[in-house]
C-alpha cells in the first residue's frame, strides 16, 4: 500500500512513477479527489462535534439556572443527526479510498529501468562454471542429441505428466523414483545452504486467510489466479512469501532483532490464468510446485544491502549446482505488484537455447508492511514501518529442469551435480530403471 501523505505531497512525481508502472492516467487524481472529499467530511464532523459540545454546555447551564433548555436540546438533536449521517458517508468514503489505493502497485526505485515490459530489463551479470564437464556451454551450439527436460524425464521414467493429467488435469505431474529423490535432494540442499547463511527455517501453513493475501499484495488484484477454499475466506498459498511475511502481521519487531531472515519450503498453487498456451509441457509452468522461499525484515537503511545479499544467496545455490545463469534487473513494466526493485535470476536451459526465470528477489520497501502493520521503533523511539524483502531460493521444479538439461549425456543418462550426491546416497548418475 502506498503512503497517502506521500501521494498528496508529491502528486506530479507519483503520477509519473505510477504511469511507468502501467497505471492509467487519472487513476491517482481520482484517488486523491476521493481522499480530499473524505478529509473534508472529517473536518465537517469535527466542527459539528465541537458545536454539539457547545450545545451540551448550554443545556447544562440552562438547567442549572432553571431556564428553558428546549431550544438548545433541539439544536443538539439536529447536530447529532447530522453527525450520524456524515459518519455513514465517511464509512463509504473510507472504503472507496482504501479500495482504490489497494489497486495501486508499488512505486519503483529511481534506479529501476523504465519500460513497458521484459524488453526493457537490464542484464547485470552472467555466470558460467569454469569446468563445464564437457556439457554444451551457453555460447556454443547445442549438439543434435540434446533433449528438453520433459523428454529426458519421461525417457528415464522419473517424470510422469500423463498420469498427472489423468488424476488432476493439465500442468500437474508425478515425480517417480529418482525424480522424487532428486527433487527432495534439491530442496534439502537449498534449505541447508540458507540455514548456513543465517536464515531460520520454518514450516508454514499452506492455507491462509484473505487478510494475509491482502498483506503481501496478492489481493484484491490477483484473486482470479488463486486457488480458493470453497465457502471459506481462505486460499492455498501461491508462494510461502505470503505465510512467511505475515508471520509478524500487526506486530512491532524489537529493533535489536533486525534484520531477520527466514526461509521455508512449501508447495505453491497457481491457476496460471494468464499463461494459456505457454510452457504447456514440462516443469516450467505448473499449477502445483515446490519452492524454497527466503524472506527478510529490515530497517529502511538496511534493505538495499539485504536485497543484494538475498540475490547472492540465490546465486550461490546455482553456482554450487554448476548451473549457468544471468542476473537481470526488471523494468517498471515487468516487476511484480508489490516490488520497488527486483533482481531476477534466469537459468540457462540448453534445449530451449534461452535463459528462464528461476528466482525473483524483491525489495518491497514499506509497501507490504503498511498493509500488514509491521513496525519497529526507530532511534527516536517512534514507531516506523519495517521494509520487507522476498525471493525464491529456488523454484525446485525449474531447478530439476535445469539439471536434467544441463547435465544430460549423449547416452540418455544424467550426471548428478556433485553437491547433491551426498543427498542421494552417493549416486552419480540418473538412468532408466524399471519401477512399478
Amino acid at each position: 500500500m502506498l503512503d497517502l501523505k506521500y501521494l498528496r505531497k508529491n502528486q506530479e512525481v507519483a503520477t509519473q512513477k505510477l504511469t511507468d508502472r502501467g497505471v492509467q492516467e487519472g487513476v491517482l487524481a481520482d484517488l486523491l479527489a476521493a481522499d480530499q472529499k473524505r478529509r473534508d467530511v472529517i473536518a465537517k464532523v469535527e466542527e459539528l462535534k465541537a458545536k454539539r459540545n457547545e450545545a451540551s454546555d448550554k443545556i447544562a447551564f440552562a438547567k442549572r439556572q432553571k431556564e428553558d433548555a428546549s431550544a438548545a436540546i433541539q439544536e443538539m438533536q439536529a447536530v447529532a443527526k447530522e453527525i450520524k449521517n456524515l459518519d455513514q458517508e465517511l464509512e463509504g468514503l473510507d472504503q472507496a479510498v482504501k479500495d482504490q489505493a489497494a489497486h495501486l502497485p508499488n512505486i519503483a526505485e529511481d534506479d529501476v529501468p523504465v519500460g513497458p515490459d521484459e524488453e526493457a530489463n537490464v542484464e547485470i551479470r552472467t555466470w558460467e562454471p569454469a569446468d563445464y564437464e564437457g556439457r554444451p556451454l551457453v555460447k556454443t551450439e547445442a549438439p543434435a542429441w540434446l533433449k528438453p527436460h520433459y523428454e529426458i524425464g519421461e525417457d528415464l521414467g522419473i517424470l510422469d505428466f500423463e498420469r498427472g493429467a489423468k488424476v488432476s488435469g493439465a500442468r500437474f505431474l508425478y515425480y517417480v523414483g529418482d525424480g522424487a529423490r532428486l527433487e527432495r535432494a534439491l530442496y534439502n540442499f537449498m534449505l541447508d545452504q540458507h540455514r548456513e547463511e543465517g536464515y531460520t527455517e520454518m514450516i508454514t501453513p499452506i492455507v491462509v486467510n484473505d487478510s494475509a493475501m491482502f498483506g503481501t499484495g496478492q489481493y484484491p488484484k490477483f484473486q482470479d489466479d488463486a486457488y480458493r477454499v470453497e465457502g471459506l475466506n481462505q486460499t492455498y498459498i501461491p508462494t510461502a512469501e505470503v505465510s512467511l511475511t505475515n508471520y509478524y502481521a500487526g506486530e512491532t519487531i524489537p529493533t535489536e532483532d533486525l534484520p531477520i531472515s527466514i526461509t521455508a519450503l512449501s508447495p505453491s498453487f497457481r491457476k496460471e490464468a494468464g499463461a494459456a498456451g505457454r510452457d504447456t509441457r514440462g516443469l516450467i509452468r505448473l499449477h502445483q510446485f515446490n519452492k524454497v522461499e527466503m524472506v527478510k525484515f529490515a530497517k529502511p537503511d538496511q534493505s538495499d544491502q539485504e536485497l543484494e545479499k538475498m540475490t547472492n544467496n540465490a546465486e550461490s545455490i546455482l553456482q554450487k549446482l554448476g548451473l549457468p545463469y544471468h542476473v537481470i534487473t526488471l523494468s517498471t513494466g515487468d516487476m511484480g505488484f508489490s516490488a520497488a526493485k527486483t533482481h531476477d535470476l534466469e537459468v540457462w536451459l540448453p534445449a530451449q537455447g534461452m535463459y528462464r526465470e528461476i528466482s525473483s528477489v524483491s525489495n518491497t520497501r514499506d509497501f507490504q508492511a503498511r498493509r500488514m502493520h509491521i513496525t519497529y521503533r526507530n532511534e527516536d523511539g517512534k514507531l516506523e514501518l519495517v521494509h520487507t524483502l522476498n525471493g525464491s531460493g529456488l523454484a525446485v521444479g525449474r531447478t530439476v529442469a535445469a539439471i536434467l538439461e544441463n547435465y544430460q549425456n549423449e547416452n540418455g543418462t544424467v550426471t548428478v551435480p556433485e553437491v547433491l550426491r551426498p543427498y542421494l546416497g552417493g549416486q552419480k548418475t540418473l538412468q532408466a530403471t524399471p519401477h512399478h
